[in-house]
């Protein structure tokens, strides 16, 4: 059966993976086995769930970001048109890489978790904008004026088993919930200058 659902209301990114049977088998159970491990520390510890990301951004380039976090290093950077470099994804492919990325984990979290064989699963993110807000002439709101995603699951699974799934999935999704959900968004800044005497 393939399932095609519109679900809530987000530009086209998309996570797919087909999988041999050997191979998925392997994946799932590791998959199940770790959610399994992790669900049950988190219940008889929930203090092991807290945490803080934390990823530093820097100019290298007029607008060329290198971005890191841990040992992972990004580029992000913004087109010729607008002054950039175009030597990285702009800020919101990484967005909504994010996004659609959180999701489809989760979704193969939950599925093996819940023993329903999925042979691929496609998250498409789209989101409208304004680009007028960024360069201060439009009145629209500088974020997406609506996000939407589409996902696309191969599996024989039953009809009601995979929606459930997705539900649960969805519920616990934490970037279905930054996207949904207004966060407290706090500014500190350091300015470093010669003119500025301690």
């Amino acid at each position: 059966m393939k399932i095609k659902l519109p679900l809530i209301q987000v530009f086209s990114i998309s996570f797919i993976g087909r999988l041999s049977k050997t191979a998925y088998m392997t994946s799932r159970q590791k998959i199940k086995e770790a959610v399994s491990r992790s669900t049950k520390a988190l219940s008889l510890k929930p203090s092991l769930g807290l945490g803080t990301g934390l990823s530093k951004t820097r100019i290298t380039n007029g607008l060329s970001c290198e971005i890191t976090e841990g040992n992972y290093k990004l580029t992000a950077d913004m087109p010729e048109s607008v002054g950039g470099n175009a030597s990285g994804p702009t800020p919101g492919v990484y967005g909504r890489a994010a996004f659609g990325s959180c999701l489809a984990i989760g979704y193969m979290m939950k599925a093996s978790a819940m023993n329903i064989k999925i042979d691929s699963l496609e998250v498409e993110v789209q989101a409208d904008y304004d680009d007028g807000a960024l360069f201060g002439t439009s009145s629209a709101p500088p974020g997406y004026l609506e996000v939407r995603y589409t996902v696309t699951i191969e599996s024989d699974a039953a009809e009601d088993e995979i929606l459930q799934m997705l539900d649960i999935a969805d519920k616990q999704s934490p970037y279905l919930d930054v996207f949904n959900r207004q966060q407290k968004c706090t500014r500190d800044v350091h300015i470093i200058s010669s003119k500025i005497s301690s």
